[in-house]
């Protein structure tokens, strides 16, 4: 919208801000993609080859991914959304990859504290990056570390909550890619499940909750090795891709030495029948 100033011949450019009925919310137009690269250029950030800054549209979080490694999917926003902690918490997250679990549960709780570990130094450097990125580095620390061998860097028995979204795909032929971090992302190579859910106790105070999304398919061993380290399952989701669709995916939620006691919660179905996000994922995203 072109304005005329008053008393003046120029003609500046103002913003339109629209304001709902109700005056609480507000929806401004304005040239995003030209405050988005003035924002990139106030942090200075170095990016390498193939590398961009992605606006995640989850208020002011912005991400830097690249061609090479494992892009994040929309499994991590469930987790992220699934998960719950509460108040100045001390979180963990197993693998990482590039942050974004972490930035996207420090949106719900600014009061919680992450220490987190991922074994791909590329992937590790890259997170360090989006904390700085997003200014959290007083919130969120990236370690380059073993899930199996966590205790170099992280202290056993000392976490509220630990947050896991680890390789689905067990390793069953020598066709897998072991050093591609696509591979490394989706197949279980340098941890198993076993791995990843023992670490997980171990890292937890009595009563933490740990924090998993996977594949339905393997809920039968999942079950198994929670009871092995004494996490008792207390909440299970079920994502959906469409109402006619088997569960692809599955999150629960298990305690520390607690009684078990499992609580079934409504599912999510992410796609509906037009082929677009149902309300709830748009919920999620936060565009609903």
């Amino acid at each position: 919208i072109y304005k005329r100033q008053a008393g003046q011949g120029k003609i500046r450019k103002t913003q339109r801000t629209f304001y709902s009925g109700c005056g609480k919310k507000y929806f401004q137009l304005e040239n995003q993609k030209h405050n988005f690269h003035n924002f990139c250029k106030t942090k200075k950030m170095n990016l390498k080859a193939g590398e961009t800054i992605e606006n995640l549209h989850i208020k002011t979080l912005r991400l830097i991914q690249g061609k090479k490694e494992f892009r994040f999917g929309i499994d991590a926003v469930l987790l992220a959304d699934f998960a719950r902690t509460k108040g100045k918490c001390k979180a963990c997250d197993l693998g990482t990859g590039t942050g974004i679990i972490p930035l996207l549960m420090s949106e719900k709780n600014p009061e919680a504290n992450f220490e987190c570990i991922e074994i791909q130094e590329e992937s590790a450097d890259m997170a360090r990056r989006n904390v700085e990125l997003n200014n959290l580095q007083e919130k969120i620390k990236i370690f380059c570390a073993d899930i199996k061998e966590p205790f170099k860097v992280l202290q056993k028995n000392s976490f509220d909550a630990v947050v896991s979204n680890p390789p689905y795909i067990e390793i069953s032929n020598g066709n897998t890619n072991k050093t591609e971090p696509l591979s490394i992302a989706r197949h279980e190579i340098f941890c198993t499940l076993e791995d990843v859910i023992k670490t997980a106790s171990a890292l937890l105070k009595s009563h933490g909750k740990f924090f998993m999304i996977h594949k339905p398919f393997r809920l039968p061993q999942i079950f198994s090795l929670l009871e092995k380290y004494k996490l008792a399952p207390k909440r299970i989701k079920l994502v959906f891709p469409n109402k006619e669709k088997e569960a692809s995916m599955v999150m629960i939620e298990s305690e520390k030495c607690a009684k078990p006691y499992l609580k079934v919660e409504s599912p999510i179905i992410v796609y509906g029948d037009d082929g677009k996000y149902t309300r709830q994922i748009e919920k999620i995203y936060g565009r609903n």
